[in-house]
């Protein structure tokens, strides 16, 4: 499908989402260094948990309020809402009013409406978009927001530190302006029966409640709950790209040249250094997912599972051994290809692994694998404080690998039942 065949609502979005992801990356990887030295590690571990807890629920209820009140609806007031917390955000860092806690208020608030955006934003291109064009109108929101991880960390290594304020500002302004656009050049797309049916529904509360009960399909099925098992602890090692690593990089890298021609060097700083790290890991994401995905499906899945995780517990190690960058490059190149070795294959093992009857709930409560590790991952950075950097990278690693050994168990339990079903029946 080309961009000119797409829908108008598409085009507008893919437009001013692009700008906004810039911005918000210009800075979001940095937040756990300036929440760190202003309430010290363990308290800021505790904060971020927090936060994320808040975030969990409003993506549950995401979906639900996406089909009770519109797609268009749930974005336009998620943009103004982080817009004005952004704005609130600036002030709180500013030369004249300096409140890290206030900071932290107003981040917790962005990423619960960031998460209430979400569904809506997935919906509406659902809506719009017939099914066997689906998959590549996904991957180009998907690629754009990793073009935006990629330059976002740059730009932002090199001013985030000396010019936080305008950063975030600039981040409430154009999520503003959004908001704006949203409202006066995108259409609603929810189907009319759908939100009149949903209307019925309970309170809030409720709908919560009931989503929750559906997970209940975990409890029925052993392969899946492995699968969940497994899939947080591996969780634990990614997560910490926006959590433990900008906060390592920060304190054991030192201004060291990059490059270096003649007597002419380029010098980076340590903040910039994670920017470059990060940046890394979306171009390679961004230019390689379709690559190694094709190359991974001509192996067994069990067996790139299990690679997958213990080449994420080498990159981990060798995070903890360097603190020169072109050692971290190295380390976020294995890091990445042990992110991109199952990135393609996962929902295909989902599919494989649920009845045909029931997977929209399979696909629901394997989304648990992300919302308990962003609860748990931000542990890591107390436990730095606690066990020191060294043992803290390698308890991680340690999980990292319980989980391939996990995976292990569950394709064996897997392989178990389908030769089971596919038993002759006498």
């Amino acid at each position: 499908m080309r961009l000119r065949d797409w829908d108008r609502n598409l085009k507008v979005r893919l437009a001013g989402e692009s700008v906004v992801n810039i911005t918000f990356w210009m800075f979001f990887p940095f937040l756990s260094i300036y929440f760190t030295e202003a309430f010290g590690k363990s308290t800021a571990g505790m904060l971020l948990i927090l936060s994320q807890v808040f975030s969990c629920a409003a993506n549950l209820l995401g979906g639900y309020y996406a089909d009770k009140y519109g797609r268009k609806k749930m974005m336009v007031l998620s943009a103004f809402v982080q817009g004005a917390a952004f704005t609130v955000f600036a002030v709180s860092s500013s030369s004249w009013f300096d409140s890290p806690l206030l900071g932290f208020v107003c981040f917790t608030v962005v990423s619960m409406f960031g998460a209430v955006y979400w569904p809506a934003s997935q919906a509406m291109i659902a809506d719009v978009v017939g099914e066997k064009d689906r998959s590549d109108v996904f991957a180009v929101f998907y690629t754009s927001t990793n073009i935006a991880v990629v330059i976002g960390p740059i730009i932002g290594g090199i001013f985030f530190a000396e010019y936080r304020f305008p950063l975030l500002l600039m981040a409430g302004v154009l999520n503003l302006v959004l908001g704006l656009v949203l409202q006066y050049m995108v259409k609603e797309t929810a189907p009319v029966q759908r939100k009149e049916e949903s209307i019925q529904n309970k309170n809030w509360f409720s709908v919560l409640g009931n989503q929750l009960k559906d997970y209940r399909v975990i409890m029925n099925d052993r392969v899946f709950l492995l699968f969940i098992i497994t899939g947080v602890l591996i969780g634990q090692t990614f997560m910490q790209l926006d959590l433990l690593f900008p906060v390592y990089i920060n304190e054991v890298v030192t201004n060291q040249p990059l490059l270096r021609f003649g007597n002419w060097s380029y010098v980076v700083e340590n903040t910039q250094a994670f920017g470059l790290v990060l940046a890394e890991n979306g171009l390679l994401v961004a230019i390689f997912t379709i690559v190694v995905t094709r190359w991974m499906s001509k192996y067994k899945e069990r067996n790139v599972f299990i690679i997958s995780s213990f080449t994420y517990a080498v990159s981990v190690l060798l995070f903890s051994q360097t603190s020169w960058i072109w050692g971290l490059l190295f380390a976020m190149l294995v890091f990445t290809l042990a992110e991109l070795m199952t990135a393609g294959i996962q929902q295909g093992f989902i599919s494989e692994l649920a009845p045909a009857d029931k997977r929209g709930k399979y696909f629901a409560a394997a989304s648990l694998r992300y919302t308990f590790s962003k609860v748990l991952a931000p542990v890591s950075i107390p436990m730095s404080v606690w066990f020191g950097y060294t043992w803290t990278f390698i308890i991680i690693s340690l999980l990292a690998c319980l989980s391939g050994i996990l995976y292990y168990r569950m394709f064996h339990k897997f392989e178990k039942r389908k030769a089971l079903e596919t038993a002759p029946k006498w």
